[in-house]
């Protein structure tokens, strides 16, 4: 892998050379004292903009999440206080500021952040860099081999867990067929429908009174005709069968004794 490093951690000429721009993955070590002492310390995020381009007074904005948090930090670009900087990796974006990021969740962030590249680019220490980077990616090996383990291990106990569930409950008995077989009505009670009739419409899967009520009077007459039946009148059996489906048999009750009496007149 191709590896750029600046030996000078002033070099204007050099840290402008970087090309740092909007979409860039930046690691920036800061000179830190404490107690006396300096020591080194990492910020790793995703450059939001970059102001001043290579004046004396350019800055680039650098954005990460730690904790669920975004933090964001302003860095002036030829500062004694920066160590080095390495730019990680290079994205393709369409805007010159990426402020609109912080509103982002990830899946739109790795959307708008495609074609990304390893680059390698570092102001200094490009054996240390590649040192860190087998040790991340040792940790990280680590990490999905003990998440491969935690799965494996929960899978094998709710395999455990259901087959001792299995051997603790009795067996099931099967239903008797005649629970499962379709409910039938009582259709002799459709004034004008006699046992031939019920026959008849059996055949056909009419066999409830709501089955009766959704048929149409002239599909009646063509089940009957079919059947040998055809005598039979069915033109007020659809609404009788909705007043049984719906319970209402005292109206079916009343209609049926005026149809009796306006046959026999």
């Amino acid at each position: 892998m191709h590896t750029n490093v600046i030996t000078s951690p002033v070099d204007m000429k050099e840290r402008a050379a970087l090309g740092i721009r909007s979409g860039d993955t930046v690691r920036v070590w800061q000179k830190i004292e404490e107690k006396g002492k300096t020591r080194l310390q990492a910020f790793e995020g995703l450059v939001l903009a970059v102001k001043h381009g290579s004046e004396a007074g350019g800055t680039f904005t650098v954005r990460k999440v730690a904790s669920g948090v975004g933090v964001e930090k302003i860095f002036p670009l030829y500062s004694p206080r920066i160590d080095k900087i390495e730019i990680v990796k290079r994205a393709k974006v369409r805007r010159a500021k990426l402020y609109f990021v912080r509103d982002k969740v990830a899946r739109d962030l790795k959307r708008v952040l495609r074609n990304t590249k390893l680059m390698g680019v570092a102001t200094k220490g490009a054996a240390e860099l590649e040192e860190e980077r087998k040790l991340a990616e040792e940790e990280e090996a680590k990490r999905q081999e003990e998440a491969q383990r935690a799965a494996e291990k929960q899978e094998a106990e709710e395999k455990n867990a259901k087959a001792t569930e299995t051997n603790d409950e009795p067996e099931e008995t099967s239903a008797p067929e005649s629970a499962a077989e379709e409910v039938v009505d009582d259709l002799t009670k459709i004034a004008g429908v006699d046992e031939a009739v019920v026959a008849a419409l059996v055949k056909k899967d009419i066999a409830t009174f709501a089955a009766l009520a959704d048929v149409t009077v002239d599909a009646l007459r063509a089940a009957l005709e079919e059947a040998g039946v055809a005598e039979h009148d069915p033109t007020t059996w659809p609404e009788q069968a909705e007043m049984a489906r719906d319970g209402k048999w005292e109206e079916l009750e009343k209609w049926q004794k005026e149809l009796n009496t306006s046959n026999e007149a």
